[in-house]
């Protein structure tokens, strides 16, 4: 039986171990002597109702159908240590649940409906050594829950995932499945699913994420109030990384990272000087320097996974240049023509129009291309020194609901509820010999996180000064 077949299965080792076998008597020590630990009358995380509610919309959403959503797997760092797991985004949305292994199956109930299973690892087995033999065993790597109080945590039923295998090789009738986590579970399910269905399932779970709920706002801005306080740190630490590089950046924003939330949401951007006309400058190897600019892209993300994604672009010695003032000012202005352009009923894609038009006539005011304005973005040549877009979707990932379909997301329309940054930016490379030598290597950036209302919009980290003024007095105040 497949109960029985998870119990026993071999404990791996190590191959270079310095002890090569266990002893009857120790094995037999081992089992006893351990106080109970098991938990008892657990309170479900705070979440529990508004992912019951979502698993209803999804349930609604494919009645009759099997649906599938794994966790994903440990994947090795080096030899026999793992990279930090995080959990597929579908999986934690759904359950709440962050561990490794798991999976969410809703087996339909009928015409309508679905009963749904969390299939877990359980605590690790004593009875075969595996809580202090096997390398991710109790004694190892820490305490899983038991399944009895996960299901306490998650308001679900929860059974052995070492199961599930068996489970979804034997189910009949239509089946989905998210893809790319879980090779186990593909091939179990690998006679019984089509990608395109299976792309159909992704794709909704992206849009159901489009509009947060009220827990996820407050994730959000949970989020965003502790990237906050890491922009502080590292304004209070500026001179240290003088001495040293962008890495002391990097390190003072991921100290409070960890301190208050999960992780960083993503690698955090600490471009100083000509770094910071490089968009994913996340090497963080090189000077900081005072006279130049720091570009600082970083979000907290919280133990729930919803990250913040806040830029400032600030002057290392405290104060900006004439021109890069002049430079900063022109993106600072994208940014409020973007920001009220964000409301409901709006289509996506004005906050970004308003933004790029606002950059197009400050490139044509400085003679860097011809104009008239309409010109220039109809032809895009702006795009030369704005490179990117000006904002995307947030929430659980940086770059949330990506797998939506268009006509939803940036063709779509803006509702209460949905989240995303707006972020211009002017970008002169070092090698661009169509600007004045003066604008080479200067690069800036501004993005705030933002949560579309029922009357406009709300700037959930505009506890972060913005104008080049505010940044000047704001650093002044942190470093006195």
């Amino acid at each position: 039986m497949a109960d029985d077949a998870a119990d026993e299965q071999p404990i791996k080792q190590r191959k270079n171990g310095l002890y090569t076998g266990v002893s009857d008597e120790l094995a037999e020590n081992m089992k006893s002597g351990w106080a109970d630990t098991e938990q008892h009358g657990l309170e479900p995380i705070a979440q529990a109702g508004e992912l019951a509610e979502r698993r209803e919309r999804l349930s609604a959403r494919f009645p009759g159908e099997r649906l599938v959503v794994p966790a994903g797997n440990l994947k090795t760092r080096s030899n026999d240590t793992e990279y930090p797991f995080r959990s597929s985004v579908e999986y934690a949305y759904l359950t709440g649940d962050l561990t490794e292994d798991g999976v969410l199956v809703l087996e339909p109930t009928g015409a309508r409906g679905h009963t749904a299973t969390l299939y877990l690892l359980p605590r690790s087995d004593r009875e075969n050594g595996e809580f202090w033999l096997d390398g991710q065993g109790e004694l190892w790597v820490g305490r899983r829950h038991s399944l009895t109080e996960s299901e306490q945590l998650y308001g679900l039923p929860c059974a052995d995932v070492r199961t599930v295998t068996d489970v979804l090789r034997r189910a009949s009738g239509p089946v989905r499945t998210v893809r790319g986590y879980d090779a186990g579970v593909e091939a179990a399910l690998a006679d019984k699913v089509t990608a395109e269905r299976d792309e159909e399932l992704r794709g909704f779970l992206s849009e159901m994420r489009l509009v947060k709920d009220a827990f996820e706002v407050g994730e959000l801005q949970k989020a965003v109030d502790s990237t906050v306080r890491g922009f502080e740190d590292v304004v209070r630490v500026l001179d240290k990384a003088q001495a040293t590089s962008e890495r002391y950046i990097e390190g003072t924003f991921f100290l409070r990272a960890r301190v208050e939330g999960n992780d960083v949401g993503y690698g955090s951007i600490c471009a100083a000087g000509p770094h910071a006309t490089t968009l994913h400058w996340m090497r963080n190897d090189g000077p900081v320097r005072p006279g130049e600019l720091l570009l600082l892209d970083a979000g907290v993300e919280t133990h729930t996974l919803y990250t913040a994604d806040v830029t400032r672009t600030l002057p290392i010695d405290g104060r900006f240049t004439d021109l890069q003032r002049t430079i900063y000012d022109a993106v600072y202005e994208a940014q409020e023509a973007g920001i009220a352009a964000v409301k409901p009923g709006a289509k996506y894609l004005d906050f970004h129009h308003a933004a790029q038009r606002v950059l197009a006539a400050r490139l044509v005011e400085w003679g860097l291309v011809e104009g008239p304005v309409e010109r220039v973005l109809e032809l895009g040549l702006q795009r030369r020194w704005t490179l990117h877009g000006t904002g995307h979707m947030l929430g659980m990932d940086v770059h949330d609901c990506a797998v939506a379909r268009r006509e939803t997301y940036a063709d779509g329309t803006l509702e209460p509820g949905m989240c995303l940054t707006v972020e211009p930016g002017l970008y002169f490379q070092a090698n661009d010999e169509t600007v004045p030598e003066e604008y080479r290597g200067i690069g800036v950036r501004i993005e705030d996180d933002i949560l579309v209302t029922e009357d406009g919009n709300r700037n959930l980290s505009a506890a972060l000064p913005r104008s080049s003024s505010a940044v000047e007095s704001w650093m002044a105040e942190l470093r006195s």
